[in-house]
């Protein structure tokens, strides 16, 4: 297919992202914000599907963009069963798994969802994710925990992390699957990947909190206290898991889970907050140092990303703890619906070929 119309799915907790591409060029992008009034009467995130679905197809008719003129939707891949690298078919199967929730609930299963049901109102239209959160390359030997009831999970933010790798990789005159990377994405959640020769081999679950704590989560949490609080009666289930997840890290310390209110505070003298952000990268910097052991020190390049990897300051604080290591190469923000786009542009020139989704479980 020389031209391809593509349009770009990508909803967040409060947000929907969208974009038109012609080929590679962006010819429409949004932000459609969600407020928790417009959110509150959804019991759960999939009750959100025909809300979201039916204000992308508004502001595709207000922008006077055809669903006919659209050859592939692409979703930010939802937390279905795990799967390898690479571009999926969205099937019946894989948007029953979006809609259950087989691995959790996430923003991201709307991705799917959407796509997949905007692709059925045009007959022909391609529907596709591609690197989804649970996509899984880790060694063996990654996934054992300590006790044979818990099992490590790779849930992290693939697309990003694999797109700044590919970038890195381009920009020295190497291929992805010939070099040895540590990669950081600072977000909501962090997730910190070993990326051997093409392949994540080990990363935190970024999901439930494993990890450096972020500004929502509470990260690698001492084991023994949890396991008091947990049956101290004080909480309930939700309220830990939330705990755990949602309201830990930054937003526990300081009350309010964004990274830039943080940074201002330091800015103007606030030794709590500069405290607790160092205390950030200083948990950033230890998980570095784990992955550097993954790949037996031999180690080509440190990346960092995401939307915090703005902040001058802290990744000065991370990159002396860790340069020692490897040289440190700062990818600031994210670019997630361009990184679908590509994956899409990709499968319709028959670069790569889309795999169909199959798994039946873990």
């Amino acid at each position: 297919m020389k031209f391809a119309r593509i349009l770009v799915i990508n909803p967040g907790s409060t947000s929907t992202k969208f974009a038109v591409y012609d080929n590679t060029v962006c010819s429409l992008l949004k932000t459609l914000h969600h407020s928790l009034s417009e959110l509150a009467p959804f019991k759960t995130i999939s009750d959100q599907f025909e809300f979201r679905k039916n204000m992308i197809l508004s502001e595709l008719k207000h922008d006077r963009i055809a669903l006919e003129s659209i050859n592939i939707i692409i979703g930010r891949g939802g937390l279905t069963y795990p799967l390898k690298s690479g571009v999926y078919y969205i099937n019946e199967l894989m948007v029953n798994h979006c809609r259950m929730g087989v691995m959790g609930e996430h923003a991201s299963n709307l991705g799917c969802l959407i796509a997949f049901e905007i692709a059925q109102m045009n007959p022909g239209t391609t529907a596709l994710v591609a690197d989804p959160v649970v996509t899984d390359e880790m060694d063996d030997i990654a996934r054992i925990s300590g006790h044979p009831l818990f099992r490590r999970m790779s849930i992290f933010h693939a697309l990003n992390q694999k797109a700044v790798a590919r970038q890195h990789a381009a920009k020295i005159g190497k291929h992805y699957d010939e070099l040895d990377l540590i990669v950081v994405h600072l977000g909501g959640g962090i997730t910190i990947g070993a990326h051997h020769h093409g392949r994540v081999i080990d990363v935190n679950n970024g999901l439930d909190g494993e990890g450096p704590f972020s500004p929502e989560r509470s990260g690698t949490l001492p084991v023994g206290a949890l396991v008091e609080l947990c049956f101290s009666g004080r909480y309930t289930k939700d309220e830990i898991h939330a705990m755990v997840a949602s309201k830990g890290g930054l937003v526990a310390y300081l009350g309010t889970n964004d990274a830039r209110e943080v940074e201002m505070a330091v800015n103007h003298g606030d030794e709590k907050a500069a405290l607790y952000l160092e205390a950030m990268a200083y948990q950033v910097s230890k998980s570095i140092g784990e992955m550097a052991t993954v790949l037996k020190g031999k180690v080509d390049g440190i990346l960092v990303t995401g939307g915090i990897a703005y902040d001058r300051r802290l990744m000065a604080q991370i990159r002396e703890r860790v340069e020692f290591i490897a040289p440190v190469s700062i990818y600031p923000g994210q670019d997630e619906l361009k990184s679908l786009a590509m994956n899409a542009l990709m499968v319709a020139r028959g670069e790569v070929e889309a795999h169909v989704y199959d798994k039946t479980g873990i």
